[in-house]
């Protein structure tokens, strides 16, 4: 498969279309890299593997999602995500995205 660039990075605020909540991106994939069996059971539109997908916190929620890329924009009214692992992976706010918080080494 190749590669695509990914249009959003780690603390963009971001809005799924499809399912209509905010969410935060924490990782990027180049490409699909979940199972079969979850594609085919989660996946229902069968969006392109080909394309980046993302990890996103979702907004007032506990839970972690696996988006891909044609599901989601910019989130036009960026404002502060609230989930309980925001400060595990951001250090800041800078009132439109999260700064990453950087790894010790």
């Amino acid at each position: 498969m190749k590669e695509q660039r990914a249009l959003f990075a780690p603390g963009q605020i971001v809005y799924h279309k499809k399912f209509r909540y905010r969410g935060v991106i924490v990782d990027v994939d180049p490409v699909f890299s979940g199972t079969e069996e979850w594609y085919h059971q989660v996946a229902r539109s069968h969006p392109p593997k080909d394309r980046p997908w993302y990890h996103v916190l979702v907004h007032d929620h506990t839970h972690q999602t696996y988006v891909a890329e044609r599901h989601l924009e910019k989130d036009p009214t960026p404002v502060l995500i609230n989930h309980p692992l925001i400060d595990d992976y951001f250090s800041s706010f800078t009132g439109s995205d999260y700064l990453p918080r950087l790894e010790s080494s």
